[in-house]
């Protein structure tokens, strides 16, 4: 007993107690579930919005769905925190565009500031493996995934994005890395005679199984965390849909969807000190899927790791015979809305925030997708109640009256 009592005793010593009250900005209502943590754990708000937290920490973050990123320090007067709500709104930012001089990004905070779009995606790293600014991830600089980067003042874009109270997303491509995985082949994925594997694209993929790969990701996520960006958004966070790949372990379906599972926690880990929500792109099918597709994605399983799911819910993705109709591509709305209906017995929808699309109908239609088929999208999303959505633009080129 005495050595229980001089444990409780020097924990006391070691860690102080710090409550409070978290409650929307805009309604003053407590907000349950909140997530209020230091660098090392976390605990929940309850249905009053009270909490409290031991630790031994100064700095801490709140995180809720459907709210901005807030973060405290103990030393403040401060009990009752109010978080501001937001529907994320967003327009991605191509690598290319990223650079804080090119008419690409000028254009979109031209649309920023005359519209309702207030958040923006961009690559920080892209598909082949490259990071939009030099990062201090020391790997994938020794691999000159820094050399054709766009962007030469991060701190400087970071500063124009905050000055608008614009929600910054950082898209970092997981598992496809063309310079990850050809500077490290011997955890890239191999093909079936063992050599390295590329796929269409001639790119080559690193084995989402491996704990260097994982970690080589994460160090770029967590300089992006580090620069100020309120959320990670992975994509390619899946295994290639294709047969006879070579991986360090079985390739079974449980064993895909505890890998992507154990990358996500992994990351929430070590992100958590930043206070950044963790997003992950999915195919739109897999709203409909009963299995992982071979891919190790589910909504089931991501939505118990991920705080938000995208799915890319693209009407030209869907085929012919999809939602009952010859042509998804003709009912943006159909194909948006039901998408999210049909999936909110997983997940609640103010947890989804599904990619909409802004690209030309590639289907045998070829039907131009202008400002009445985004809006029919946007309308989708909105009735369905989702937290918002984000608008792909292969080229980043946007229409300021289609967000008005």
């Amino acid at each position: 007993m005495k050595k229980i009592a001089l444990f409780i005793f020097l924990n006391a010593l070691l860690y102080a107690s710090f409550s409070g009250t978290i409650i929307d900005k805009k309604t003053s209502k407590p907000i349950y579930k909140a997530m209020i943590m230091d660098s090392t754990h976390f605990v929940k708000s309850n249905k009053n919005g009270k909490f409290k937290i031991l630790s031994s920490e100064k700095k801490y973050h709140i995180k809720a769905y459907g709210y901005r990123p807030f973060a405290f320090n103990s030393d403040s007067n401060t009990t009752i925190f109010k978080l501001e709500p937001i529907r994320v709104k967003a327009l991605y930012l191509t690598f290319w565009g990223a650079s804080n001089h090119s008419k690409t990004l000028k254009n979109m905070l031209k649309i920023i500031d005359n519209s309702k779009i207030n958040s923006v995606v961009v690559d920080v790293k892209n598909e082949y493996g490259s990071t939009m600014y030099l990062t201090s991830c020391k790997k994938a600089n020794a691999c000159g995934a820094q050399e054709q980067r766009t962007n030469r003042n991060i701190q400087k874009f970071m500063k124009m994005m905050k000055k608008r109270k614009v929600y910054t997303i950082a898209r970092i491509v997981a598992f496809k890395d063309e310079i990850q995985a050809s500077h490290n082949p011997y955890y890239a994925i191999k093909n079936e005679k063992g050599k390295l594997w590329r796929n269409s694209d001639n790119m080559a993929w690193v084995d989402p199984f491996s704990k260097k790969a994982q970690n080589y990701i994460l160090d770029i996520a967590e300089d992006a965390a580090k620069v100020g960006f309120d959320e990670i958004n992975f994509d390619y966070i899946r295994f290639p849909a294709k047969a006879n790949l070579r991986f360090s372990k079985l390739n079974t379906q449980k064993n895909r969807i505890e890998a992507i599972g154990d990358f996500i926690d992994l990351a929430k880990k070590r992100l958590r000190k930043y206070g950044v929500f963790i997003s992950v792109n999915i195919y739109g099918n897999v709203c409909w899927s009963k299995d992982d597709n071979n891919i190790g994605q589910t909504i089931q399983s991501l939505a118990k790791h991920a705080d938000y799911l995208a799915p890319m819910l693209y009407p030209s993705s869907f085929a012919s015979g999809s939602f009952n109709l010859k042509y998804p591509s003709n009912h943006p709305y159909i194909v948006v809305y039901r998408s999210i209906k049909h999936i909110q017995n997983k997940i609640d929808s103010s947890r989804v925030r599904p990619w909409i699309q802004y690209f030309k109908d590639y289907t045998k239609r070829r039907r131009n997708y202008k400002r009445f088929e985004v809006r029919e999208q946007i309308r989708g999303a909105d009735n369905a109640n989702t937290n918002g959505w984000m608008v792909w633009s292969p080229s980043s080129r946007y229409h300021l009256n289609y967000f008005r």
